[in-house]
């Protein structure tokens, strides 16, 4: 297990302004004790391994007249980016004082000498009405950038905390900054705000973005499912994200409660032969007349050629299971009257605003990492766990991605909604 204790800048030495309350049952909201912990694994497995609870702290690091914050957006467009960043003015404007507040252009490219345009200045009067649209009015750009570069900028500037919204490939840029401001010996708190659609940041059960993403992936779903069973031997195909984790395509699977089949990363299966996925969608057809497939956009990559080619993230580019999978069923089924239907809705899920349970959601997160970053807090993201907001500190969050277990109960449910084999080998 990796290190959960939290990074600080230091003793804090100044008074919160939020003048809550230490006494329960006052019905006045309380201050979150320093030493308030949540137990990692409530089972007993991980015994002693807690992480750090988020929230106001009554002494604070930073006063808040004379701190100038920055925030950046990062990597691909999510529901709820806006909210995030209106939530992030507002709280440390009217909570803290906050009166200098950069918005970074293009995710890390804004904090690079080359940046395509200077940043703006944030105040409640500029992001009043963000929160109603899609995207981010900062911007957003993938790759990483120098993070000697990048501090150089925020040292500039005198930025005191910066608040990086952005997944898994933004943390590990986030860390590379939070380094070399712990190696200058700079007092600069350096906050994450976890963003994927994919909901496959480690240590962390839920990023924003991702309720909307199922709620509108489970619309595509269904009306897949229309396209099916209105044509003999109808065929419904829907492509979700899902890099390298299955989450959005099984959970939209489970809210939908239409799919038959689910293709994702963490579970391989054979195409060819009677206990593949064409051998059993062949039995499907037979027995009832239709199938929907749903299949992550990182699954039965063993199946396709190999690129050398990566992204401007750094990852390995994906080759097009969708394609390459509505191609193989046309020439398995067409000859037999099949009607194939192919959708694939990402970039619509990418830049819908957020629903109302991801809108409260990036409220709380934008809070916890205000409160975080004016108590010197540093090198965290912001988590959530057991229903609980946590400290998880970015060291931690780099070590890898969080994927579907296929011995948990949510994949047993998977199987279960769907009907499928639990195996898809020969």
């Amino acid at each position: 297990m990796p290190d959960f204790a939290t990074p600080t800048l230091g003793e804090p030495r100044f008074p919160s302004p939020l003048k809550l309350s230490n006494v329960p049952g006052d019905f006045i909201a309380d201050y979150t004790r320093p030493d308030a912990r949540i137990l990692y694994d409530p089972t007993g497995a991980t015994p002693g391994v807690y992480f750090e609870l988020a929230g106001p702290r009554e002494r604070i690091y930073f006063e808040g007249e004379g701190t100038t914050a920055g925030i950046v957006t990062c990597g691909g467009l999510c529901p709820g980016m806006n909210n995030v960043i209106r939530g992030l003015v507002r709280r440390l404007w009217y909570s803290y004082s906050v009166r200098r507040i950069y918005g970074f252009r293009y995710g890390f490219l804004g904090l690079a000498p080359r940046s395509p345009e200077p940043p703006m200045l944030l105040d409640p009067g500029v992001i009043a009405d963000i929160h109603l649209s899609g995207g981010t009015i900062l911007g957003s750009s993938r790759g990483p950038q120098g993070a000697e570069e990048m501090v150089d900028t925020l040292q500039r500037m005198k930025v005191n905390m910066l608040f990086v919204i952005g997944g898994d490939g933004s943390m590990r840029g986030t860390h590379a900054i939070y380094e070399e401001v712990a190696r200058r010996g700079a007092k600069i708190a350096i906050v994450g705000v976890p963003k994927t659609i994919d909901n496959d940041v480690l240590f962390i059960e839920k990023t924003f973005g991702y309720e909307t993403a199922v709620a509108i992936a489970a619309d595509a779903i269904k009306a897949a499912h229309v396209e099916a069973v209105g044509s003999p031997k109808g065929v419904g195909l829907v492509q979700l994200m899902g890099r390298s984790s299955g989450f959005i395509a099984a959970s939209a699977a489970l809210a939908s409660r239409e799919a038959n089949l689910i293709l994702v990363p963490e579970v391989p299966f054979d195409l060819e032969g009677e206990r593949g996925v064409m051998g059993y969608l062949r039995w499907r057809l037979a027995s009832r007349g239709h199938a929907l497939v749903v299949v992550a956009e990182g699954a039965g990559q063993e199946h396709l050629p190999k690129s050398d080619e990566h992204d401007a993230s750094g990852n390995v580019k994906l080759a097009d299971i969708g394609q390459f999978l509505r191609e193989r069923l046309v020439r398995e089924f067409k000859p037999e009257g099949a009607s194939i239907k192919y959708i694939d809705p990402s970039y619509i899920v990418r830049a819908a605003p957020a629903n109302a349970s991801d809108s409260i959601f990036c409220g709380q997160l934008a809070e916890e990492a205000v409160h975080a970053a004016m108590a010197g807090k540093t090198g965290v993201v912001i988590g959530y766990w057991a229903g609980r907001f946590t400290y998880v500190p970015l060291t931690a969050v780099i070590t890898g991605r969080k994927v579907i277990s296929p011995d948990s109960a949510f994949w047993r449910s998977v199987i279960e909604a769907t009907g499928q084999p639990p195996l898809l080998n020969n």
